[in-house]
């Protein structure tokens, strides 16, 4: 394995040298060391190290934080500050620099170790995660189709080489500038283009149209197919869309009523396809993700046994909360694109007793419930007929549902969970309720994947918005249904489950 090359500025000659002995000591290779900003900034561009350790107060006309600044204006070097000076205005202009990490003086072997190594697996794979971003970047540009891509303004950040050809606007002309310009669309009978992106922030969804007329540049008319979607971040917000279009000029000549058909038919193909390259997209970059932050959790965890000062555990407690909640999401991102493939894993149908299944289930948050003084009540008949399911699905799906249930009821509130067997359809009805109502608007979007619900007490609770789409998909390869309603201050979650066959090797 190759040494990974580190280059150390520090004025202190006896501290310099000193730490250089440490990093070889730590399997590093240390080429140089710099005494100034000035001198850092030289070698940097010479040699090109992997990482940089840089002392925040140095000789000269510029500090670290200059230096490190002007380096990362052309170089891509991760950089670690060491310093001895803590205070607020020091952090904020250092902050400004987005350093990997800091390290205060005097400080451990350790520590100095965990936190290079994080920083260089974090560098890897944000370099990785670019190349990734130039793909898709490469790939949008070798479409058939026109695309414009525009920001949640609908100012215009791209448009690929046929989108040019068609509308008469160089991606130079046309960034910055609002989509209507570039895309100057006559509607013919619906809705002007500005109001139809609105919608679609508004409701998530994607528009479809036949045909329009396009006004390119140069004032001729073009008759256009297209269609917009939007585009959501990591967590589920809406930041912008994008237009996929094309020229129906030629298409036009044939049979209008069967072009018509054919063109929506190759549209909804097309953003089949476009769905399907973003979950290998989402999918590959999942699993880039968890390994390394496996890695830094870790590596935190060998932190906070390193009896680190109380001021030092704060920053890592904050690290390790954000890891926690990047790997819940990442897990739960890859559960949902199996769920919806139909990848989950064989089903392993067998006869579940209710009553103490469901009690297990409930005594895993009994404590929770406790803490925050909450009511449960439970109804669950002890003569209650088997339900023939898939244990680990099921109880996944429950305990999703009882976990939104205890993040959703206030101190004092109540939790009630109820099975019951209908006779009429020998089906089998779990219920989980709780003391606090879903606005009507926010139901039909409840199972959608990233929703949350906007009200105050929802929002302060933190959460992915994936959990009830992967217990919606889950319930429906178990053959089951799952609904949802919210009356008199109570919302209820009602699964319908019927008994699933079990096959001949069981």
């Amino acid at each position: 394995m190759t040494m990974k090359t580190i280059l150390v500025v520090e004025d202190e000659g006896i501290v310099a040298k000193d730490l250089q002995k440490r990093l070889l000591k730590l399997n590093y290779h240390v080429p140089a060391i710099a005494s100034s900003g000035e001198e850092a900034i030289q070698i940097a561009e010479k040699i090109y190290p992997d990482l940089i350790l840089m002392d925040i107060r140095l000789k000269g006309n510029i500090d670290g934080i200059e230096a490190a600044k002007e380096i990362q204006s052309h170089l891509d070097i991760p950089i670690i500050y060491l310093t001895a000076y803590a205070d607020d205005n020091t952090l904020e202009r250092a902050r400004l620099t987005e350093p990997f990490a800091y390290v205060l003086k005097p400080f451990k072997e350790k520590e100095l170790h965990t936190t290079i190594e994080i920083a260089l697996s974090k560098h890897q794979k944000e370099r990785q995660l670019k190349e990734n971003q130039k793909g898709l970047v490469t790939a949008v540009t070798r479409i058939s189709d026109g695309l414009i891509v525009c920001d949640r303004q609908q100012l215009v950040t791209f448009i690929n080489p046929i989108a040019e050809k068609i509308t008469g606007y160089r991606q130079e002309e046309a960034f910055g500038r609002n989509l209507s310009e570039i895309l100057n669309i006559v509607p013919i009978k619906s809705q002007s283009l500005n109001k139809t992106l609105t919608e679609s922030f508004q409701e998530d969804r994607v528009f479809l149209w036949e045909e329009k007329t396009l006004i390119s540049q140069d004032k001729q008319e073009i008759q256009i197919e297209y269609c917009t979607t939007s585009i959501k971040n990591d967590i589920g917000n809406i930041i912008g869309a994008i237009v996929i279009f094309r020229d129906m000029t030629e298409r036009n000549l044939a049979s209008v009523a069967s072009q018509k058909h054919l063109e929506q038919e190759q549209v909804l193909a097309k953003l089949s396809e476009i769905n399907k390259f973003k979950d290998e997209f989402l999918s590959i970059v999942s699993h880039e993700l968890r390994a390394p932050l496996s890695n830094i959790r870790m590596a935190i965890q060998l932190l906070q046994n390193m009896g680190i000062a109380e001021h030092g555990q704060q920053y890592i407690n904050i690290l390790k909360a954000e890891c926690d909640r990047e790997m819940t999401l990442i897990n739960d991102l890859l559960d949902l694109q199996k769920a919806e493939l139909g990848t989950t894993g064989h089903f392993n149908p067998e006869p579940l007793e209710l009553q103490p299944w469901v009690l297990n289930i409930v005594d895993g948050f009994s404590a929770r419930i406790h803490e925050h003084q909450q009511t449960l009540r439970l109804n669950v008949p002890s003569e209650i007929p088997p339900l023939i399911s898939d244990n680990t699905c099921l109880t996944r799906i429950v305990g999703e549902l009882l976990n939104n249930a205890c993040k959703y009821t206030a101190t004092g509130g109540e939790i009630a969970v109820s099975i019951q067997n209908d006779i009429s359809t020998s089906n089998t009805i779990i219920s989980i309720s709780n003391s606090t109502a879903i606005p009507p608007t926010a139901l039909p979007k409840i199972f959608d994947k990233f929703y949350r619900v906007r009200s105050p007490e929802f929002k302060k609770q933190p959460g992915t918005g994936l959990g009830l789409a992967l217990a919606q998909k889950l319930i429906e390869q178990l053959q089951g249904t799952i609904e949802v309603e919210s009356l008199d201050g109570w919302t209820t979650f009602t699964l319908k489950l019927s008994n699933l066959p079990v096959t001949s090797d069981q």
